[in-house]
Formats: C-alpha cells, structure tokens, sequence
C-alpha cells in the first residue's frame, strides 16, 4: 500500500493529486453557490436550507473531509512549485508573453499567489461566517440570513469580498480546465470549446457569489 502512495510523490502523480482534489474543490464550490443563490428568496427559505445541512449527521465528516482534501491540495501545490523552481534555480531575465498556440496566461502565470491568498480569504469567510455571530430565528433555527446581511453591510468587508472572489475567477480560470488535463481530458481537438466553458464557469461562479456581497450591501436584502 505505501508503494502505491508513493507515486503521488512523483510529478505526474502530483498533478494528478492537484488535478483531483483541485477539481473536488471546484464540485463544492458549484454546490455552494447553488445553495448560496437562495438568499433572494429570503430569510425563511434560506435559513431552512441551512439548518437542514447544519443538521445533517453528515456534515462533520464531510466537512473534515473538504479541510482534508483542501489542505492536500494546498500542499501539493506549493510542493510543485517550490521543485518547479529549484529546478530553474536561475530566473528569467525577461518575461515575455508565450505566442503561438500557449495558453499561458496571467490567471495560469499567478496560481501559486491566487492560491495563497484564497486561504487567508477562506479563513476569514470561516471565521465570519461558520462561526460568526449565533442569531437565532422564533423558529429556533439559526439565523445565518441576518448574519450574512450583518457582514455585508460593511463597506470594507464587501470590498474584501470582490478582491477576493475576482482572485478566486482568476484561480478558476485557469484551474478548471488544469485539472481535467492532469487527468486526461479534454481531448486536444476540443480542447479549445473546454477553455471557453471553464472560463464562463468560472465567470459565473466568482460573478454569482460577487453579486450576492453587492445586492446584501445596496439593498439589505428581502424584508420580511
């Protein structure tokens, strides 16, 4: 068994992990938002949601298991890059934009910093949020829509919240399609159509959840 687990110590191994948990990562966020979009219908609708999951007898392990495979993907990451650069001990001189058929670009040139600052931004959202505050609705079911209301009313934090959900686009950007190329897809011919789609995914997920920071702050959301 160790031997096996010894080839994601390999670099074909480590994108591979990267590629996995990256896209685990990726699965979740799509949920998140899902989930996340509804606050426009409310206070009732969205607090039931959430103490639906808040109750769940799954929700630990399954949280345990996202800091898991968030800390592995974090790991491997900066294990990667750190080899990258021992490996080019000498910097280049001039950087210059890859021509030609490169996809390189500045999402894909800056995801080790992206990367980085996504987990002071997740430490902070977790701090503001999963243990934020304890509100509690009659019903006696947290309150998170007052909550997350609360946090946006700050113009600071909303500000916060843009910068660092266009980092996280960027990141996405790039990393979507990253992730199914370590494991081998998509297929060169279509590789262009899946640029295009993971770019407008990752469009839509940074957009969403920065419209939902921008209309808590402006309108204060639905009153009930």
């Amino acid at each position: 068994m160790p031997s096996r687990l010894r080839v994601f110590d390999s670099t074909i191994g480590t994108k591979i992990l990267i590629g996995l948990t990256g896209l685990a990562l990726f699965l979740y966020l799509v949920l998140h938002i899902a989930g996340n979009l509804l606050v426009f219908l409310g206070p009732t609708i969205f607090n039931n949601y959430s103490h639906m999951l808040l109750t769940n007898p799954l929700i630990y392990p399954i949280e345990a298991g996202l800091v898991l495979i968030f800390l592995i993907h974090v790991y491997k990451t900066v294990r990667n890059y750190l080899g990258n650069q021992q490996a080019r001990p000498v910097a280049y001189a001039r950087k210059e934009r890859a021509g030609g058929p490169s996809r390189k670009t500045f999402a894909s040139s800056t995801m080790i910093f992206s990367g980085l600052w996504l987990v002071l931004f997740i430490v902070v959202h977790v701090r503001g949020f999963k243990f934020g505050t304890e509100y509690v609705t009659p019903d006696g079911v947290r309150d998170l829509y007052r909550l997350e209301m609360e946090n946006f009313s700050n113009p600071l934090t909303v500000a916060f919240y843009v910068v660092s959900l266009l980092v996280v686009g960027s990141h996405l950007w790039h990393g979507i399609l990253s992730g199914f190329q370590s494991l081998g897809a998509p297929n060169p011919s279509r590789a262009p159509k899946a640029e295009r789609w993971s770019r407008a995914i990752a469009a839509l997920i940074a957009g969403g959840f920065i419209f939902i920071a921008l209309w808590a702050y402006f309108t204060g959301g639905v009153r009930s």
